[in-house]
């Protein structure tokens, strides 16, 4: 299953949806301020969930899902800071708004359609297609060779690849018109 995010409008809902993602085997935590040491947290299969009433609180949210954590938000989709989560979380990926959606539903959807990437990890993954490394690639996309590095992980994670020669094959596959 892909890194859940969720955004619904009440408590009750995001039970739900915390129960459905426990059964799932994600762990879940109230708050979404995260003391971990490493930056990437998608290994942890963690699910953090809480009420979003103001923008430093989205943020924290948004930090939090980018880092690889699941985020159950609850905020009013009507207000500023409602819209300016889900527009921030719909950056990262999927972002669902029904709890009682049938997630092996969504998930097959989502695997059978062709995986949506960033402009950024598509000149990345082309890059590395045409032979060039890593810290090269982030040069010419004149990214760190951090953000290269966190690129290139969520481009394997979407096209379901192990390894980042994998995730280039997979590319370049996809990239030949059918």
């Amino acid at each position: 299953m892909s890194t859940p995010r969720y955004v619904v409008p009440t408590g009750t809902e995001a039970i739900s949806a915390l129960r459905r993602l426990s059964r799932a085997g994600w762990r879940t935590r109230e708050g979404f301020a995260l003391a971990e040491p490493a930056w990437d947290v998608t290994m942890k299969r963690l699910v953090l969930y809480g009420r979003v009433a103001d923008l430093d609180t989205a943020q924290l949210a948004v930090h939090a899902a980018a880092r690889g954590a699941g985020v159950v938000a609850i905020a009013d989709l009507t207000s500023e800071v409602g819209r300016t989560l889900l527009a921030d979380l719909g950056r990262l990926g999927p972002v669902m708004r029904d709890p009682d959606t049938d997630a092996a539903a969504t998930e097959a959807t989502v695997r059978s359609e062709a995986p949506s990437l960033l402009p950024e990890q598509r000149a990345l993954l082309e890059r590395l297609a045409n032979g060039e490394t890593i810290a090269a690639a982030a040069a010419a996309e004149y990214l760190s060779l951090r953000t290269a590095n966190r690129r290139i992980a969520q481009a394997r994670q979407a096209l379901g690849a192990r390894t980042t020669r994998e995730a280039v094959l997979v590319f370049l596959r996809q990239r030949k018109p059918s």
